[in-house]
């Protein structure tokens, strides 16, 4: 089993506290290209929910979606937040409760959801797809626990998602680390989620990174899945490499490539 769907590594370290992930959001809202906001774009389809929706979201990690769109979340919402790991559950729970909303927070397995067939308006599954096992029972529970004509709102990347980071990876490590295959991707997302859900739609959101900070980067690349056997060595080497590199340009330019898919059932 990959490090990916391996749910002991994910639970024990890679997600067992909230600094892996935030060492990654951090990069992208320092950095990115856009200047709308990834969440903020995720939320413009989710306020076409009706006004008293209730809402799920599989794998919350820290919250950060609720916390930078607080705002505009209509009050009339009944949104459950879960999480395989008790460390991002903790993380979420500090970072919403000082919005002043009741959020439900519960531990889960998104492969064995513990609510009744036709519970929810909507499920959000934010980029946490390809870490399930056995993703085709995943996503029979998601059918099975939303309301007739309810809503799965499910993100992942592309294939040339941070390409460059990879490429970097799998050069210093002499091809050892670096390249992943996922196995829920915006190029073989929409024949999984038509399985079970006649109508699907894919949106991507046009962004990319120009980053300033060489530490961040490397900060990055160590919070990864991918790069748990890299030496330090290795990543000192790269950082060198970086900092040449934006010592001529100015910056470090890295692809971005993630998309919303919208399936309804």
């Amino acid at each position: 089993m990959q490090r990916f769907t391996d749910q002991q590594y994910l639970t024990n370290d890679q997600y067992k506290d909230s600094s892996n992930l935030d060492a990654r959001i951090e990069i992208h809202k320092q950095f990115s290209t856009n200047p709308y906001g990834w969440f903020n774009w995720i939320f413009d389809d989710l306020l076409k929910l009706p006004a008293d929706a209730t809402v799920l979201e599989l794998g919350c990690g820290t919250g950060e979606m609720w916390k930078q769109c607080a705002a505009r979340i209509p009050v009339d919402w009944n949104i459950t937040l879960t999480d395989l790991s008790d460390g991002m559950l903790d993380s979420a729970w500090r970072n919403l409760v000082v919005i002043g909303r009741g959020f439900k927070f519960e531990k889960m397995d998104a492969q064995s959801i513990s609510y009744a067939d036709k519970t929810f308006d909507a499920v959000i599954a934010n980029h946490m797809l390809y870490h399930l096992p056995d993703r085709k029972q995943g996503l029979k529970e998601i059918k099975r626990i939303l309301k007739d004509n309810g809503v799965l709102f499910a993100t992942t990347v592309g294939k040339n998602h941070m390409q460059e980071m990879h490429g970097w990876i799998h050069r210093v490590s002499g091809g050892k680390q670096g390249m992943v295959t996922l196995s829920f991707t915006l190029e073989n997302g929409k024949e999984q989620l038509q399985e079970f859900f006649p109508r699907v739609e894919l949106t991507r959101y046009p962004d990319g990174l120009r980053v300033t900070d060489t530490g961040m980067v490397i900060k990055y690349m160590r919070s990864m899945v991918s790069t748990g056997d890299l030496l330090d060595d290795e990543l000192q080497f790269l950082e060198h490499e970086l900092a040449e590199t934006m010592g001529k340009n100015g910056e470090i330019s890295i692809s971005k490539d993630s998309g919303l898919f919208i399936a309804r059932k």
